[in-house]
């Protein structure tokens, strides 16, 4: 049962004796597409584990805190409702972009468990995290903007780029939309681990655990740090930079 009514998404606690670690569960139907009503709804969510950590005793808020992402099926995310992004523009890459900023940032650590397909949009979004486990078997994660014709705003660039570090991978990803399948992204280095699918549960439930502790006490210096870590990034996360080049004109 979730922790929460609102649509889109289930928030539980996977373990009753960790009490400070979450799942939150993608529910926007066989492809989870990014709409801004499912952006709403992952932003509530994340508002109620705040509001949750924030009520946690002293005893409980020591053992730190944790948040993993999931989905059911064959896509984690295909990316954004796209043709809502291309008719609303600003109005919705904005809050897209306000999103991958929070998680990147987030206060606790953030581990994706990609059940499947995780493409454009839904990569970024499995980017944001600390953390990802992808199922082995089944599944590819890529960008695949050059495909469909969609040039990437400044932003977007930026989290593929704090996450892709690789030269050569960085081009295969956004020049060549290669798809990763999930030891190619393992050995490409944006991918934690692949394991079979009855274990992605379970591998990033251990991941989240051996780092939760380093939240104890749930002050805000992992949120900070993390704040520094990505500056430049969430920089032009917030920027509201919705211009792709827009900067070459002045070369």
């Amino acid at each position: 049962m979730s922790l929460i009514d609102i649509p889109l998404v289930r928030l539980t606690r996977p373990d009753p004796s960790f009490p400070g670690l979450f799942l939150l569960h993608l529910d926007n139907g066989t492809e989870n597409r990014i709409t801004l009503e499912l952006i709403s709804s992952i932003m509530k969510a994340l508002d109620h584990v705040d509001q949750c950590l924030d009520s946690l005793s002293e005893q409980d808020s020591a053992k730190g805190g944790a948040l993993i992402t999931t989905a059911t099926g064959k896509f984690y995310s295909n990316g954004l409702a796209i043709d809502d992004a291309m008719e609303i523009g600003d109005a919705f890459y904005q809050p897209f972009m306000n999103m991958l900023s929070r998680i990147l940032t987030y206060r606790v650590p953030t581990v994706a468990a990609i059940n499947g397909h995780a493409f454009a949009g839904g990569c970024m979004l499995a980017l944001a995290h600390d953390y990802r486990v992808m199922r082995a078997d089944r599944g590819w994660i890529a960008m695949n903007e050059v495909d469909i014709g969609i040039p990437l705003i400044p932003g977007m660039a930026a989290i593929v780029k704090s996450k892709v570090k690789s030269q050569s991978h960085l081009r295969e990803c956004l020049l060549a939309a290669h798809r990763f399948k999930a030891s190619d992204a393992v050995a490409a280095g944006f991918v934690d681990k692949a394991v079979e699918e009855s274990q992605l549960i379970n591998t990033a439930t251990q991941y989240a655990k051996a780092l939760a502790p380093k939240t104890r006490g749930l002050s805000p210096v992992f949120h900070l740090i993390k704040a520094e870590m990505y500056r430049d990034t969430v920089s032009m996360l917030l920027a509201g930079g919705t211009s792709p080049g827009g900067y070459i004109a002045k070369l």
